[in-house]
């Protein structure tokens, strides 16, 4: 499936009435009147993370993290077309819309993409190709960072629609794309060809005259 938007109509309002959320309260037991102690699961945060341009030492470590995310029972299409030539591509074409997600020197998310201009058009296309985020971090807005980074970059260009791809069943990135304000889905239907198939019938599937007349020497012409 895929979807698009132009970016005038995606933007979101980021607060209601401009109000902020609350900070987490503090739980007080009843008879010491002193902080509870929380779990430690909780009481630990996480270190920062930090949006950067993709850098050639990241290659392999967005590839590995592709191949933990793009898996064959999950998402099969991105999963046939995943490869280390397809990272190392949009870094040497693509630096300018390729971007991961840092924390504690390791890569936690990458986007890359790209944007194309047409030669008697006005209009500049981005397409984000490639969004994914370390599994445990789904839902600490690493994505939605990588995305509003990656927009804000192609806006500067000029780009005026934003294209994205999803599998029709993958509702988690569909929520998500939705959620970043995309509509208007179009369906895009994959072929395959399976071409182990259109072998050679083998020889023993041969009729018994015909193999009397493959194995027969050739007879030169009599003179």
């Amino acid at each position: 499936m895929t979807i698009t938007v132009q970016f005038e109509y995606a933007k979101r309002k980021k607060g209601c009435l401009g109000k902020e959320e609350e900070g987490e309260k503090v739980t007080l037991d009843k008879d010491a009147m002193e902080p509870s102690v929380m779990p430690e699961d909780r009481r630990k945060k996480r270190p920062p993370v930090t949006i950067r341009q993709l850098e050639i030492d990241d290659l392999a470590e967005v590839f590995h993290l592709g191949e933990e995310l793009f898996t064959a029972d999950r998402v099969p299409n991105l999963y046939r077309t995943w490869d280390p030539y397809e990272v190392v591509s949009f870094y040497l074409s693509e630096s300018e819309y390729c971007f991961v997600a840092e924390m504690d020197d390791q890569i936690v998310g990458f986007a890359l993409g790209t944007t194309i201009s047409k030669p008697r058009s006005a209009w500049k296309y981005a397409h984000l190709v490639w969004l994914g985020v370390r599994g445990d971090l789904r839902r600490s807005h690493v994505a939605e960072r990588l995305f509003e980074h990656f927009k804000e970059t192609v806006m500067e260009e000029g780009a005026r629609i934003l294209f994205v791809d999803s599998e029709a069943d993958n509702e988690t990135a569909l929520a998500f794309f939705k959620k970043m304000g995309f509509g208007n889905p179009k369906e895009h239907i994959y072929l395959s060809l399976n071409l182990t198939e259109r072998r050679k019938k083998p020889q023993s599937d041969m009729s018994p005259s015909k193999k009397r007349r493959a194995a027969s020497p050739a007879t030169s012409p009599s003179s």
